[in-house]
């Protein structure tokens, strides 16, 4: 197969490798809490592995730091045996809730 046209260079988010970092997924709303690594994280999403089993399209949650309140919304949304891709998901806000903090806040 012969191609005559110049290759597209295709453009992707930046990516962090993490190699592997300690981190925690929660479902059930938080209720329940396991331990998984994240092998690389973008803006848009991270890879991590895990011995729990998930399938496409389920959703949960991704702290990055122990302790840490701050919880990273996911949909799973490609699974290579206990390897997922998640896509960070926006959050549905209440509106009794008050809006996020701006990017860049302290």
């Amino acid at each position: 197969m012969a191609s005559n046209g110049a290759r597209i260079k295709v453009s992707r988010e930046p990516r962090r490798q993490l190699n592997n970092r300690a981190a925690w997924i929660t479902v059930d709303d938080g209720v329940t809490e396991n331990a998984c690594a994240v092998v690389d994280i973008s803006p848009g999403g991270a890879k991590i592995t895990t011995e729990v089993e998930f399938d496409v399209k389920d959703r949960l949650a991704l702290t990055l730091l122990a302790d840490h309140a701050k919880r990273y919304p996911c949909e799973v949304v490609w699974r290579r045996g206990k390897t997922y891709g998640l896509k960070f998901v926006t959050a549905d806000v209440e509106p009794d809730e008050p809006a996020a903090e701006p990017v860049g806040a302290v």
